[in-house]
């Protein structure tokens, strides 16, 4: 799916009546639901969520990088929930489900570093909630994750890190493939064996029709082309797909949840750390300005890409 294809959609959605539309044709298809009724009662606020959380992201794009984590993080917030009505006709079900669902050390210590601070999980509100219901991840695999671990997982910052010689994450095909080819390398990385290692991956992946192994690689024959990408697997803008080689990277995350922890400390960082983020965006000091920079400018495009996909693929 390209930009204008998701553009057009989202452009498609901003009326009461094709919004009404789309709600009835998404409702339709969930059990013990009046489709009828749910889709006019919930298409001003489907497309109000749609509307502000674009115009947040619009307006981030011409405002200074002090402000832009904020904004950002907002307009994702509303683009997501409105992905959620879209399943879940009745949300919010409860003030429980309202807050972030996400927290950060209040303090900061001395010599604090973006990279190694953590954003802790709680059970309660919008990331506990749409990491559920829109990608079935009842249960998230950490209880606290360093920004690190997140920006290694963004395959456009993958460039960055080869600066560093510190990849995390290895090419095996593009979107679109009907083979698909990994380094065995990847096994002794994540210390399972050649099998263990298929076992985790079937469930993300196409039918297979044959698999073959060689000293080096191992070559996945599929059924069918690799469009639906999801769990360990994630997509370069440039429609590459890439697989996290190091055990400690090694989630089953959507990409949508990992920007979603990002922009919510940087958010919080923008708004209450205000000596810490002058100092960033002045002094320039360590590999954490350019990552969040780079960082910024990818998710600013790629995340209303990510959602409309979302919305696209739904209707």
């Amino acid at each position: 799916m390209q930009f204008h294809d998701i553009d057009s959609f989202y452009t498609y959605l901003q009326s009461q009546q094709t919004a009404q539309k789309y709600l009835l044709n998404c409702y339709k298809r969930i059990d013990g639901v009046d489709a009828e009724v749910k889709s006019y009662e919930n298409c001003n606020v489907f497309l109000y969520y749609l509307e502000h959380g674009r115009h947040y992201y619009e307006a981030g794009k011409q405002l200074d990088m002090v402000i832009k984590p904020v904004m950002f993080f907002y307009g994702m917030a509303h683009l997501l929930k409105a992905s959620i009505l879209t399943i879940r006709p009745n949300y919010p079900e409860s003030t429980t489900v309202l807050a972030h669902g996400v927290s950060t050390r209040k303090r900061k210590k001395k010599n604090y570093t973006f990279l190694e601070d953590e954003v802790k999980i709680q059970h309660n509100g919008l990331f506990p909630y749409f990491s559920e219901h829109l990608f079935k991840m009842k249960n998230i695999p950490f209880e606290k994750i360093t920004m690190n671990a997140l920006l290694k997982l963004i395959p456009e910052l993958i460039v960055l890190f080869q600066f560093e010689q510190d990849e995390s994450l290895m090419h095996i095909g593009e979107i679109g493939d009907t083979t698909i080819t990994i380094h065995k390398s990847i096994c002794d990385d994540l210390n399972l064996t050649e099998n263990a290692f298929m076992k985790r991956l079937e469930g993300y992946l196409p039918s297979i029709e044959t698999m073959k192994s060689n000293a080096n690689d191992i070559t996945i024959q599929l059924n069918e082309p690799f469009l639906d990408v999801k769990g360990p697997f994630f997509v370069h803008s440039n429609q590459s797909i890439y697989i996290p080689k190091d055990r400690e990277y090694f989630y089953p995350l959507s990409e949508i949840m990992i920007h979603y922890l990002l922009l919510y400390n940087l958010s919080m960082l923008s708004r209450y750390e205000a000596e810490w983020w002058g100092d960033l965006l002045t002094a320039k000091p360590d590999l954490d300005y350019p990552l969040i920079k780079a960082f910024l400018s990818i998710t600013q495009s790629k995340i209303p890409l990510l959602i409309g996909n979302l919305l696209y693929q739904n209707k």
